[in-house]
This record gives C-alpha cells, sequence and structure tokens, in this order.
C-alpha cells in the first residue's frame, strides 16, 4: 500500500486528539483559532485557506494570498468527514490505509462531496465532545494537518492548557 501519510498512526492521532481536547468552544474562542491559522500562514506565507465552524456553523473565514477557490471546495468536503466522524481527516485517512479498505465506499459517502485529506481537524471540548472544526487548505496534506495541530496547542499553550 502507497503511504501518503507522513508515517503516522491511527492510535497517535487519537491521543494527539485527545491532548488537543479544548477547555470550552465559544464563538470568541473559535475566532481565535482562526486567527492564530491566519498569523502562521501570514509569517509563513503559506498559501491556504482557514475555516473555523462550530459544527456546520462558518464563524471564521479567511483566504490568503495564493490560495484559490478550489480551497473552499476542499474545506467543505474535509468538514463534511470530521461531521461524519467526529475524527480528523488526517485520522479517517490514515485509519482506512492501516486497513486497507476504500474509506469511501466502506462508509458509502462519495468522494465528490468528502474528502479525507489532511487538514480537517475536530474541535472536541472536555465532556461534550464534538463541538467544531478547524480546517486548513492549500499545502500538502500533512502540512494542512501539521498546521492544524500547531493551530489548537498555540491555542491551548494561550489558556494555560498546554504544558
Amino acid at each position: 500500500m502507497i503511504e501518503t501519510t507522513g508515517g503516522f498512526t491511527s492510535a497517535g492521532l487519537a491521543l494527539e486528539a485527545q491532548a488537543l481536547t479544548l477547555p470550552s468552544l465559544t464563538i470568541t474562542e473559535a475566532v481565535e483559532l482562526g486567527e492564530i491559522a491566519g498569523q502562521l500562514g501570514r509569517d509563513r506565507a503559506h498559501p491556504i485557506a482557514v475555516e473555523v465552524r462550530l459544527l456546520d456553523w462558518t464563524v471564521f473565514h479567511l483566504s490568503l494570498p495564493g490560495s484559490e477557490p478550489k480551497n473552499d471546495s476542499w474545506m467543505n468536503r474535509k468538514a463534511r468527514v470530521v461531521l461524519a466522524t467526529g475524527h480528523s481527516t488526517m485520522y479517517e485517512r490514515v485509519l482506512a490505509e492501516e486497513q486497507g479498505i476504500d474509506w469511501y465506499a466502506t462508509k458509502g459517502l462519495p468522494e465528490e462531496t468528502h474528502a479525507i485529506h489532511g487538514g480537517g481537524l475536530a474541535l472536541n471540548v472536555k465532556g461534550v465532545g464534538l463541538a467544531g472544526i478547524l480546517l486548513i487548505s492549500g499545502l500538502p496534506q500533512v502540512q494542512d494537518h501539521l498546521l492544524g495541530v500547531e493551530v489548537i496547542a498555540e491555542f491551548l499553550a494561550r489558556k494555560g492548557e498546554l504544558a
């Protein structure tokens, strides 16, 4: 099987998601997550688009120079995966690769509307579960995912929730 996911494992990604669980997710906090992503993107001249959603409500959207209209389609497709599974798009992709399955056929979800490509991260809240989604599109999928992880970690660090 061709590895497309930077050596991640589903077990490692599950632990990562657990470590990135948020204490809360208000609209103000969702916007702050988007602003962190936007600032990192600007500082690094990344050609990305960023969205933060409270489930299916988009509360933050930013398209940086070099991003394209197709990034919005990618983010919509990634968001549908997170909403359907409660997991990051990278987790779903890696798990499918580990199991040797066609994710789309197994889940009965079309690739035209769903994308198991890194950059869709579940925003889980302690005691609540899935409360939102951080979406990044424009870099190779591993980098989209890693940037999302960095954004959430920075947000938690600012809140004193991550050492």
